[in-house]
């Protein structure tokens, strides 16, 4: 299915439905015997359909999700995780035995994370944040639509990659500042601060070592603790809560696999990877560990929305 993104293959057929292999093949450059493999197998997944002539026709999911080329296209999603995700997989059996990150070392550098060590490969980080802001746009909606953003004056965006979601509030919300908080690296790449130059500032750091922003009345840690154990997120929080004004709120976005921790696919893949390659611990958690560690931290009225799209929550605390 990647490969057909990569090679064009679903846009060619956008273009000139019914189009056959020899057509196909003079667009790809794929030699015939390769194409006629590649073509059978994409048809598997039923993205397309071949017609008695011989002609091949996109599905109406690939016409909506792989065709277009647009910011939330699913097309960077599969590039991102072919790119990155896959090739860590497998290493999994090693390195949950082990139980830290080994496939790690397929990436230069002496970091602990693979968000630190990207920073050495710019153009491989900018398939990772494409293909995370790709995704985080097909969930962001249910995030900015919570009424907790109507009245936060200044919000900080902690650990917020290029600026997807503080642009997403921004629109949505005309008088709220944001603060995006990540790493240099990352903090180049960020697109809210040049869509909104007044009211979104970015801020460079490391959100374990440096301390937080001043002036938020609002923490956002959206995807963000899940990455992280149990210890570092009730460091973060602790963080958050020392930099908050009394009132203030934290709101914790993410996955959540659900209570008894059976169910949640989407849950699934992002815990094994964080283990086997992101950073060798987190989890998609459930919402229940999340209002723990806020009541830990010293936060009150906890809260949580379940049921959000693609398995998400927020969990929201005060000060």
């Amino acid at each position: 299915m990647t490969t057909a993104v990569e090679l064009g293959i679903f846009r060619l057929l956008a273009d000139e439905p019914g189009c056959d292999a020899e057509r196909i093949r003079t667009a790809t450059g794929v030699p015939a015997h390769q194409l006629r493999v590649l073509l059978q197998a994409v048809c598997t997944t039923g993205l397309l359909t071949r017609r008695d002539d011989g002609g091949y026709l996109n599905s109406t999911v690939a016409t909506d999700l792989l065709v277009p080329d647009g910011e939330d296209s699913w097309s960077h999603i599969l590039v991102g995780w072919k790119e990155v995700y896959y090739p860590a997989f497998a290493d999994m059996t090693t390195a949950l035995l082990a139980g830290t990150n080994t496939a790690l070392a397929a990436h230069p550098g002496d970091e602990p994370t693979l968000y630190q060590r990207l920073s050495r490969n710019p153009a491989l980080e900018t398939v990772f944040h494409r293909a995370m802001s790709a995704f985080t746009l097909r969930s962001v909606d249910a995030l900015v639509a919570q009424p907790e953003f109507a009245v936060v004056r200044h919000l900080l965006d902690v650990g917020g990659g290029d600026g997807t979601t503080s642009a997403r509030l921004a629109a949505r919300h005309p008088d709220l500042k944001c603060t995006v908080f990540d790493m240099p690296s990352v903090s180049r790449l960020d697109r809210a601060a040049t869509a909104y130059p007044d009211r979104v500032d970015l801020h460079p750091g490391d959100m374990f070592r440096d301390d937080f922003p001043a002036d938020a009345d609002a923490v956002l840690f959206s995807h963000v603790l899940e990455i992280f154990s149990e210890n570092q997120i009730l460091l973060l929080l602790g963080k958050a809560y020392d930099a908050l004004p009394e009132g203030g709120q934290v709101l914790v976005y993410g996955y959540n696999v659900s209570d008894d921790e059976t169910e949640g696919i989407f849950g699934a893949r992002l815990g094994l990877y964080f283990n086997v390659l992101a950073s060798g611990t987190g989890m998609a958690y459930p919402a229940r560990d999340y209002e723990k560690w806020l009541r830990r931290a010293g936060f009150g009225d906890v809260r949580t929305t379940s049921g959000l799209s693609y398995e998400h929550g927020l969990t929201v605390g005060t000060k």
